[in-house]
């Protein structure tokens, strides 16, 4: 389950020690995070990351099986943290320390910022192979960050990417780093912890507010 800390204005979710799936009750406690860190007005700058071998597998697919009939509902309390995370008024960065894996990804992706570790993990985007097709939101959110080019390699043409490779795609923005590194990123935004909250959500809103459009459609 995912736990939230504070270091002065550094704010660190831990999103678990597993695979870090999506089911509801991780939902729940994500979500009421980043209400919490958003509601906040102290200089703040957002940390994402896991631990062991998972940044996170994404959607809970044997919830799903178990529960068909709730796919609408769970799809759209999904994509409210993506944009959460994408709309969310101070500086974040997801520190994807291991396997990033679907809709783990797009988490990923609806950060400021992507680093990843040299040496564990890969990145993909299985959903063709799974036949599982984006929804409309997920692809505005996916689109919205990679080159068309990228997003083709991506998603068309499934394969897992090592860290290496996808800096090339331009998934994480900069050279992978070991993970013992991973934590002095974090230096390097603290910094940016003190834009003007007001200013800095508006931006956003209205950068990807057809991102945001497409998150909140009920279609599946």
């Amino acid at each position: 389950m995912p736990t939230l800390s504070q270091d002065g204005a550094l704010w660190t979710l831990h999103l678990g020690d597993d695979e870090n799936r999506f089911t509801p009750a991780f939902l729940d406690e994500a979500d009421g995070f980043l209400v919490d860190l958003a509601a906040s007005s102290e200089p703040a700058a957002l940390i994402t990351t896991g631990g062991g071998r998972f940044y996170s597998n994404g959607l809970d697919l044997e919830w799903l099986g178990a529960h068909p009939e709730r796919l609408g509902e769970y799809v759209a309390r999904v994509q409210q943290l993506f944009e959460r995370v994408l709309t969310l008024p101070v500086p974040t960065v997801a520190a994807v320390n291991g396997h990033a894996f679907g809709a783990g990804a797009m988490l990923a992706l609806a950060h400021d910022h992507r680093v990843m570790r040299e040496d564990r993990g890969y990145v993909c985007l299985p959903e063709v192979d799974i036949r599982i097709p984006f929804s409309p939101g997920m692809n505005a959110l996916v689109m919205s960050k990679l080159s068309p080019r990228a997003a083709v390699d991506s998603i068309l043409f499934v394969h897992d990417s090592a860290a290496a490779e996808i800096y090339t795609l331009a998934l994480h923005d900069a050279p992978p780093i070991f993970t013992a590194r991973l934590g002095e990123y974090a230096a390097r935004v603290q910094h940016l912890a003190g834009k003007d909250r007001a200013t800095l959500g508006t931006i956003k809103q209205r950068m990807y507010a057809d991102v945001v459009a497409a998150l909140r459609l009920p279609e599946v």
